[in-house]
């Protein structure tokens, strides 16, 4: 596998399960590298969805990519505290600069006080059925979404805050160094 550099920029894409892109992503910081997992961080960042429409996230963002779990999870550093939205994906590539997954539409959306909803039910369970998703697919997606709750309630990395703080100062620091050179 390529060696990737702390400071290096990736693009992000995501695919369904039918290959098609679903969006994508216009910056990733790499914040730290780990044998399962790689840290991001971005902030204002330029998002296209498949039909051509663009958009800016509104806050800085540090995001967790899986070697072996089916999910990843950004964390939203937002005025009334830390957001985390967590896909339920395909672990993820890195291909031609770019960060590749398989989002499978379900997400879990967990709050600054540690409270979570799971989202999206009716598009997973609609995609599940047009794109064919095998038994063996969903079996995995669900089992990976009570994986998760249970990450959630364990307080675990990376849902504590004080680390998402820390990375995100380090996000600050790097891309001050680029802007500044």
């Amino acid at each position: 596998m390529k060696e990737y550099k702390i400071g290096e920029r990736f693009i992000i894409h995501s695919y369904k399960h039918n290959q098609a892109i679903h969006r994508s992503w216009d910056e990733a910081v790499l914040l730290a590298k780990h044998d399962d997992y790689l840290i991001f961080g971005n902030n204002r960042t330029k998002v296209i969805e498949s039909d051509g429409r663009t958009w800016k996230t509104k806050e800085p963002a540090i995001i967790y990519f899986f070697r072996d779990y089916w999910f990843n999870v950004i964390a939203q550093i937002k005025k009334d505290g830390i957001y985390f939205y967590c896909n339920i994906a395909s672990p993820f590539i890195i291909e031609e600069g770019a960060i590749k997954y398989i989002d499978y539409d379900l997400d879990l959306r967990v709050f600054p006080d540690g409270a979570f909803k799971v989202l999206d039910r009716g598009e997973y369970n609609y995609h599940r059925i047009k794109m064919n998703y095998s038994e063996e697919i969903d079996l995995i997606l669900n089992k990976e979404l009570t994986n998760l709750i249970n990450i959630v309630r364990l307080k675990k990395e990376p849902f504590n805050p004080q680390i998402i703080k820390e990375y995100y100062k380090q996000y600050k620091e790097l891309t001050k160094k680029v802007t500044n050179v």
